[in-house]
C-alpha cells in the first residue's frame, strides 16, 4: 500500500518535472522568435496595378516596416496588364490570373480577398493566421483582383475567400487595410496594446 502511495506521489512529481520543462522550453523557444525573427511561415499579398495615391504607399510601408519584427511578409505588385482597353472583361481577368500564377506554388495556401468570401473580426482573423501558423504552413498567399475580380482558374485554384468588409472600397484602399489588419493579428497574438475590444 505504502509502496503505491509512494509511486503515485512519484509519478505526480516526474509530471510537473515535465510540464515545468516544457513550459521552459516553449518561452525559450518564443524568445528565440521574438529576437532572431523566426518565423517558418510567410505570407504574400498580391495585387494588380501600382498604388496611385501617395498617403495609401506611405501607409502600407508603415506597416510592413512594423510586420517585419514578427513574420517573413512579401508584398507584390504587378503592372497592369497592356492593353486592357483592347480586352473584354473575361480576358482581362486571365491575362491577371497568369501574373497571379507566378507566385504560388501546389503546396501554398490561397486566400482571395473578394467581396463575397467570409468575414471575420479582427481577433477572428488573428486565430485564423495563428491556425495556419500551426498547421506548419510554409506560405500563405492572399490575392487582390483587378477591377473584374478573378478569373475562373485563379478562383478554382483559391483554397479560402475572405471579405474585409460589405462596404466598396478601392482596390488600392484594400491593400493598405489588409496590411494593417496583419499587423493588428500578429499585435493580437503577442497580446501588445495596439488592439482593443
Amino acid at each position: 500500500m505504502f509502496l503505491h502511495i509512494a509511486k503515485i506521489i512519484k509519478d505526480i512529481y516526474d509530471c510537473r518535472i515535465s510540464t515545468f520543462v516544457l513550459l521552459f522550453l516553449s518561452a525559450l523557444f518564443d524568445k528565440i522568435q521574438d529576437d532572431f525573427n523566426i518565423n517558418i511561415m510567410k505570407i504574400s499579398l498580391i495585387c494588380i496595378g501600382k498604388t496611385d495615391e501617395k498617403f495609401i504607399q506611405e501607409g502600407i510601408d508603415k506597416y510592413l516596416k512594423r510586420l517585419k519584427h514578427y513574420i517573413g511578409f512579401q508584398f507584390v505588385v504587378q503592372p497592369d496588364v497592356k492593353n486592357a482597353k483592347n480586352l473584354s472583361e473575361n480576358q482581362q481577368k486571365e491575362k491577371e490570373g497568369e501574373l497571379f500564377f507566378k507566385y504560388f506554388g501546389p503546396s501554398d495556401y490561397v486566400v482571395l480577398l473578394d467581396e463575397r468570401g467570409k468575414e471575420l473580426r479582427s481577433i477572428e482573423f488573428a486565430g485564423y493566421i495563428e491556425q495556419k501558423m500551426l498547421a506548419s504552413m510554409q506560405h500563405v498567399v492572399f490575392l487582390i483582383g483587378g477591377p473584374y475580380g478573378f478569373s475562373e482558374e485563379v478562383v478554382k485554384r483559391a483554397n479560402d475567400k475572405l471579405s474585409l468588409s460589405k462596404l466598396t472600397f478601392s482596390h488600392q484602399m484594400i491593400r493598405l487595410f489588409f496590411v494593417e489588419q496583419v499587423y493588428r493579428a500578429f499585435s493580437i497574438l503577442k497580446r501588445e496594446p495596439y488592439h482593443h475590444e
